[in-house]
């Protein structure tokens, strides 16, 4: 994983089957990004419909989650949309994992991304990552108190 304290590689990504986002786009808010296998998969469900029910406490740190996985913007739509997501899913497809891997978190083995997280401040430096082992839901303790850790600083520097 890339380091605490580097620069965030920018990226854009199909965030619909016909809108891009582009990570510079957020600059001024915490972006929280969740990489994960795939869509439908039983981990990985549980991990976005918890994310997904966080976003008010998310929101409250004035932070932006968003999903990444190498399936197609299709895909990403009907999972999306099947859980009634409030975040974008972004399509890491083509060239697959291309984003996945300059943030050093794509799996040439299986040939998808690995369950990563990082949190990245409002000047794109990432500030906390996480590598979830195989098949274990992170949760979101780690990201919440990687939150309120930013805002303490930003408190104190005030």
């Amino acid at each position: 994983m890339l380091p605490t304290g580097s620069t965030a590689p920018d990226f854009e990504l199909f965030s619909t089957p016909d809108q891009l986002l582009k990570l510079s786009e957020l600059k001024g808010r915490k972006v929280i990004l969740a990489f994960y296998p795939a869509d439908w998969s039983p981990v990985c469900d549980d991990q976005m419909n918890l994310y997904n029910e966080m976003g008010k406490f998310f929101s409250r740190h004035n932070a932006q989650l968003i999903g990444i996985s190498v399936d197609s913007k299709w895909c990403h739509l009907a999972f999306g949309e099947n859980n009634k997501f409030s975040f974008p899913l972004l399509s890491d497809f083509e060239p697959k994992g291309e984003v996945a891997r300059s943030y050093e978190v794509y799996d040439e083995k299986n040939g998808q991304c690995q369950r990563a997280l990082y949190v990245i401040d409002e000047a794109g430096i990432i500030r906390w990552s996480y590598l979830s082992p195989v098949g274990i839901n992170p949760g979101a303790d780690g990201i919440l108190n990687a939150l309120e850790e930013l805002d303490n600083v930003k408190s104190i520097q005030l």
